[in-house]
């Protein structure tokens, strides 16, 4: 029969691993779309319009960092709390 701890860590381990299924997805999807540079006509609308997508892509990449961040220490984890589980039983 499967404890609870066991159970437990096979759920920690599967969130881990979604978590970075999912941001290599959304980077993915994020990459293939098409990055414009606008090429407007004065400097204050210069600034203006390529500011706005450079900032909205460091928030992206701040985004995709942590969450692939995240998604690798409960991947590690789960794996740790499964190994430990293992020494345990033998």
């Amino acid at each position: 029969m499967i404890s609870k701890s066991e159970i437990l860590a096979y759920v920690v381990l599967f969130v881990g691993v979604g978590l970075l299924v999912f941001t290599f997805f959304n980077a993915y999807l994020f990459l293939v779309g098409a990055l414009e540079i606008p090429s407007p006509s004065g400097l204050e609308e210069a600034f203006g319009e390529v500011l706005a997508p450079l900032i909205e892509t460091c928030i992206r990449v701040m985004y995709l960092g942590i969450m692939g961040w995240i998604g690798s220490i409960l991947t590690v984890r789960g794996i740790q709390f499964r190994t430990q589980l293992k020494q345990k039983e033998s």
